[in-house]
């Protein structure tokens, strides 16, 4: 199971990439935003880091070293596809600070944490107990849009009953434990593995609790 957690964490967040975004996959592709270059785009990009970051814990993993140092050329087009996509998004929706949502101002600050973390990836390959943290926690700091959008078909379902009030007090808790269960699953790996929390585990959470404490006080 140790070996395992790197593997399975990319599918899980892969699996809730297709939950939160599968209507513009499978269940509603003629919505708006299906027709919209930049978000087909970004999409595209995203749902493509998520596969890659699935294949390569396997690979490594599989000891399959080579395959796994080939598709890390690819794996870093698509950071620069995500990064750049992600920024024209960004552009094209800005309506400026102090209209965003707390969780939409996080998104701006944790796009250059996600590259940060990919660069220190890259820097670090020759590290694997660093390398894979760092891409993990990388796309950790990207999950947001993702866990907002699992809310309705992974929560929702359960609250029969509730009135429209009710279920979206219950939003920000679903978002907040899941987002921090996240790490919380990365903490548990290293004391089980190292028995200690890794410098990449311990510092990518310290800075994305920072990001959230600029965030809430501004």
């Amino acid at each position: 199971m140790r070996t395992a957690y790197f593997p399975l964490a990319s599918l899980l967040l892969l699996a809730l990439t297709l939950v939160g975004f599968g209507d513009n996959l499978f269940t509603d592709i003629g919505q708006p935003s299906n027709s919209d270059p930049k978000f087909v785009v970004h999409g595209l990009f995203c749902l493509a880091w998520m596969m890659v970051l699935a294949a390569q814990s396997f690979l490594a993993r599989a000891g399959n070293l080579r395959t796994h140092r080939r598709l890390g050329v690819a794996a870093s087009l698509i950071a620069v596809g995500v990064t750049l996509s992600t920024l024209y998004v960004f552009w094209a929706v800005w309506t400026g600070w102090g209209e965003m949502s707390p969780t939409v101002r996080a998104n701006r600050l944790l796009l250059p944490s996600y590259v940060v973390f990919v660069l220190l990836g890259y820097r670090n390959r020759l590290r694997p107990d660093w390398h894979k943290r760092l891409m993990l926690v990388s796309t950790f700091f990207m999950m947001g849009p993702v866990i907002s959008r699992t809310f309705h078909p992974l929560a929702v379902p359960f609250m029969g009953g509730w009135n429209e009030s009710r279920i979206e007090a219950a939003f920000i808790p679903y978002f907040v434990l899941l987002w921090i269960g996240l790490f919380a699953s990365l903490f548990a790996h290293d004391w089980r593995s190292i028995a200690r929390v890794h410098q990449v585990t311990g510092w990518g959470f310290l800075w994305f609790g920072a990001v959230w404490a600029i965030v809430l006080s501004t």
